[in-house]
């Protein structure tokens, strides 16, 4: 396979300046070779946005530092792309807005949105990866821009749309001003001991088919693994440790298995920054979010239309510690984030939970019931939790196998706002629960968005 050097494109470490040009200047002569690899040796480059492009591997040896520029306006530079141009089709000149989050699809889903911006980005692209040597990472600097998303939400780290056969594979990526890996419409990704530091999401997929995710660490400020509408995903050996939830997740056909849950957060959350703080990307110190809100938060937002009944998530063999909520699935109408189409089935195999804080949230579509499966589970509240175990509604069966609960100290068990077909407890183990085990409320129905 053929070998290219940033250095031989005229790239310098050490300084300041941006090294943008050099570096894409290689990974362009790289593609047009046909393919190969681009080396970025050791040593720390400062880059604004690069494009990476099919056939071409960017291997970062020995520590080898990709430092992202801290001005917002040096990440555009694939709009004026002539070797692969960006298609009309997918350029808006939407800006984010509460309005626009809301409404305005183009924000989010065209490629060449400020929004998608990106420390390395790739577009329509195949037979691509992204290689690691000890040492190695990606910085994006906490880039500040008061034009992004929530007014200060900058580049992603990496960022692909409408790609196929990728890899991510032994490097570290830290400080995204948005989510550290953001994949769109992608097909056949792998993903192997990678560990996102601080920023945002360490993977949110949106709409991608075949993705696997191995032996990762995810130790962030925001979701650990994210995304809806996507199918066949299977992450397995992660630790997940963050300031939001281990996977806010929707899809069909997901399993989730012998990962690691755990808070409070190392990281903070950055929203909870002061606006002076987010500008510096320097924490000053306050009262900042650390608690890990949930161990699974169902995603089901506005961003599009979702191909295929979302159902058949698994998760198995996983441990978590101090997570507010164990499930937060909340189709009731008041969470932004689960207005799309509902949940249809969703497993937890094996699983134990300690210091939970508040009830598993199960509440369903009356039109397309949730299936539910505890099977071999242990769940143990906080000392100073009052909750009940489950809060329930529209659900098509709830079944409970050789399920543990302690600490439950809510006057009922299982707290129901609708009817359903059935809820079977089996062998299970209540730790001498005196309370009722079920009772349908007519109370109106709370609970927090997350």
């Amino acid at each position: 396979m053929k070998r290219f050097s940033i250095l031989d494109y005229g790239a310098q470490s050490g300084t300041d300046e941006l090294q943008t040009e050099a570096i894409q200047t290689c990974i362009d002569a790289c593609f047009l070779a046909g393919g190969g690899v681009v080396e970025i040796p050791q040593g720390d480059y400062r880059t604004g946005g690069l494009r990476l492009r099919s056939g071409v591997t960017l291997h970062l040896l020995e520590n080898a530092h990709l430092l992202g520029s801290r001005n917002p306006e040096d990440y555009g530079v694939f709009l004026t792309d002539t070797l692969e141009p960006v298609a009309d089709d997918d350029r808006t000149d939407a800006a984010w807005s509460p309005a626009t989050e809301r409404i305005d699809k183009r924000f989010f889903v065209k490629c060449a949105s400020r929004w998608n911006n990106a420390l390395i980005r790739a577009i329509d692209a195949r037979n691509l990866a992204i290689i690691g040597e000890p040492g190695a990472y990606i910085d994006g600097c906490d880039c500040f821009d008061e034009q992004g998303e929530e007014h200060y939400r900058g580049p992603h780290g990496i960022n692909f749309h409408r790609c196929e056969n990728i890899v991510f594979r032994n490097y570290e990526i830290r400080n995204t001003a948005n989510w550290a890996h953001a994949l769109f419409d992608c097909r056949n990704v792998v993903m192997q001991n990678v560990h996102a530091v601080a920023g945002h999401d360490g993977i949110h997929i949106t709409g991608c088919d075949n993705v696997t995710i191995e032996d990762c660490v995810f130790e962030t400020g925001d979701d650990c693994i994210a995304g809806i509408d996507n199918i066949n995903v299977t992450a397995r050996r992660c630790e997940l440790n963050t300031a939001c939830s281990g996977l806010r997740f929707g899809g069909t056909n997901a399993l989730f298995e012998k990962c690691h849950f755990y808070g409070p957060a190392k990281y903070l959350f950055r929203g909870s920054l002061t606006p002076e703080e987010k500008r510096s990307g320097k924490p000053a110190g306050g009262s900042h979010r650390y608690n890990m809100l949930s161990l699974m938060t169902y995603y089901a937002d506005f961003m599009r239309d979702i191909r295929m009944e979302p159902g058949n998530i698994v998760i198995r063999d996983c441990t978590a510690e101090n997570v507010d909520r164990f499930l937060h699935y909340n189709f009731s109408g008041n969470e932004p984030w689960q207005r799309n189409r509902p949940l249809s089935s969703l497993v937890f195999d094996r699983v134990r939970a300690t210091g939970v804080r508040l009830p598993l949230t199960a509440y369903g579509s009356e039109e397309q019931p949730l299936s539910l499966t505890l099977r071999d589970v242990s769940v143990e509240f906080a000392e100073n939790a009052r909750a009940p175990f489950m809060h329930l509604a529209y659900w098509d069966a709830v079944r409970m196998t050789r399920v543990r609960i302690r600490g439950v100290k809510a006057p009922v068990l299982i707290k129901a706002w609708s009817d359903g077909r059935s809820v079977e407890l089996a062998d299970c183990d209540l730790g001498g629960y005196a309370g009722e085990t079920f009772a349908r409320t007519d109370e109106p129905f709370v609970c927090t968005p997350i």
